[in-house]
């Protein structure tokens, strides 16, 4: 049995470390954009839709132009949801006459 070290050979290509690998990107530099593959599933109201729709924009975009479009879909959604309040119907059996 032979207790000497193994001779070292030349280092491999896989470990070997370059002298100088030129400029990289800095470890912080953000990724570029990508979609989310958020499923979006219908509602059955036309309207509801596109907006959820229009949420597919921000995969397209940087983060910073995200709140554009989540804006944009907050007030289509609320603006939605107030003309259901506005909208005249039969008269509330809750009503107190007197």
């Amino acid at each position: 049995m032979n207790d000497a070290a193994p001779e070292a050979g030349p280092p491999r290509p896989d470990t070997e470390e370059p002298e100088h690998a030129g400029p990289q990107a800095p470890d912080d530099a953000p990724a570029a954009p990508a979609p989310l593959d958020v499923p979006r599933t219908p509602t059955g109201h036309p309207e509801i839709d596109a907006h959820m729709e229009r949420l597919a924009d921000a995969d397209h975009l940087t983060t910073d132009g995200h709140l554009g479009v989540y804006e944009d879909v907050h007030r289509g959604l609320r603006d939605a949801l107030t003309a259901l309040d506005a909208r005249p119907g039969p008269p509330s059996e809750h009503v107190h006459r007197s």
